[in-house]
């Protein structure tokens, strides 16, 4: 199916950002269609989780802007649900899982209003979506990592948003979960939500996005998933990484290498 982007969700236009001086994205320039399950793939370091906080505004850019629906990140930031790696929040704030889903139900500039029943009702709804309502009373460090990341989406389903930028949803989840995140992240783009995910798997690129970005420091290719998930492209953003990558990958296709154990460990 031709996925058209007269009506862009997201765009990048000669983006740079650095770290103590060290280029970690250089001249970043792609777009996004509305509507798409996209993944942002490429090696350790390749500046993927810099990417989202440069979208989010959470760090300074060298130089380029963003767009999303063709307005800044302030004209539309109520849009925009941004959900970070889960090893980079402090899981021992004394929070409950309904305290923390509650969260999404507040605006920039109005954090300080009172919660009604329909702020609660949503909150539900998203726990139940992600299986976590009996679990609403819980102390958020108290539950397992899988737990922890269903109610981080959780959070980001009540705030209602049009896109989400999450920052591997998928890490340190068992199989059973990560199937059932994969599901919703389906429904929600069947419902014409934008979802936009870091994600470092190879195994399963193919099979979770319809359109992706190829980055390593600077972008190698942006598009439908069967043009960007070639072994050339691949070759030029993992260079000797892709040998193993590319034999794990042929191993999966042949069925003869689970993709992972199944387990509820972390479920």
């Amino acid at each position: 199916m031709q996925v058209r982007i007269d009506h862009p969700a997201l765009e990048v236009h000669n983006l740079s950002a650095s770290y103590h001086r060290k280029p970690v994205l250089w001249e970043i320039d792609f777009t996004l269609p509305e509507g798409q399950l996209i993944g942002i793939i490429g090696p350790n370091g390749s500046g993927k989780t810099t990417l989202l906080k440069s979208i989010m505004g959470l760090i300074p850019v060298s130089s380029g802007y963003v767009r999303l629906f063709g307005q800044t990140l302030d004209q539309v930031r109520p849009r925009i649900s941004y959900v970070p790696q889960r090893e980079s929040v402090d899981w021992d704030f004394p929070a409950s899982v309904m305290d923390v889903v509650l969260m999404g139900r507040y605006r920039p500039g109005n954090l300080f209003r009172r919660l009604l029943k329909t702020d609660r009702k949503v909150a539900i709804e998203a726990l139940k979506k992600v299986s976590m309502l009996e679990f609403a009373n819980r102390q958020i460090a108290q539950l397992s990592g899988g737990q922890q990341q269903r109610v981080f989406i959780a959070r980001a389903l009540a705030q209602q948003a049009d896109i989400y930028l999450m920052d591997e949803p998928f890490a340190g989840v068992d199989a059973s979960t990560e199937e059932a995140i994969f599901q919703l992240l389906t429904t929600m783009k069947e419902a014409g939500k934008t979802v936009i995910i870091v994600h470092h798997d190879l195994q399963t690129v193919r099979q979770y996005f319809d359109w992706m970005v190829l980055l390593n420091t600077r972008l190698i290719a942006s598009g439908p998933a069967e043009k960007v998930f070639t072994d050339q492209l691949l070759q030029e953003a993992y260079g000797g990484q892709l040998t193993l990558l590319s034999r794990v990958r042929n191993l999966v296709a042949e069925q003869e290498y689970p993709l992972r154990e199944k387990s509820d460990k972390n479920k």
